[in-house]
């Protein structure tokens, strides 16, 4: 991530993605706010979601659904890159801009519909040829990955 220049980064756990992405925020030195756009999701659980009437608030991201993974805040100009070293490293996992960080209030959201990335289990087929993309946060002109 340093050769990245990544300006922050966390583990997404029992919070959420926009739990942790809140977390991040708050405690940058410039106020920035996180807009979360693409939805890492674990396969399958949107349509579980949906037909339980999102009771736990999974396409909100507080659901631990949307947990797993590294949350890293890059410069834009670094982001497509890291996405592609890691997922050229072969481990299985993925990476994927899910957002961009802008002047705020040291808060994070998500918008009305994001785009739903469904994440394949590790070590299936649909994993190893899964689409990379990315998921990181903070200066204002970041790119989420």
């Amino acid at each position: 991530m340093h050769r990245f220049q990544a300006h922050a980064a966390t583990d997404v756990t029992g919070f959420g993605l926009l739990g942790h992405a809140r977390n991040l925020a708050t405690i940058q030195r410039a106020e920035v706010a996180f807009v979360i756009h693409n939805l890492p999701i674990i396969a399958k659980m949107a349509a579980i979601s949906k037909a339980y009437g999102n009771i736990f608030n999974l396409l909100g991201g507080t659901s631990s659904e949307t947990s797993g993974g590294l949350l890293v805040s890059l410069p834009r100009e670094q982001a497509a890159r890291f996405c592609a070293e890691v997922k050229g490293q072969g481990s299985g996992g993925g990476a994927w801009i899910i957002g961009i960080v802008e002047k705020g209030e040291r808060g994070a959201r998500i918008i009305d519909k994001p785009r739903i990335i469904e994440v394949q289990p590790r070590g299936t087929a649909a994993a190893a040829n899964q689409e990379n993309s990315s998921s990181t946060i903070p200066a204002p002109g970041d790119t989420l990955s």
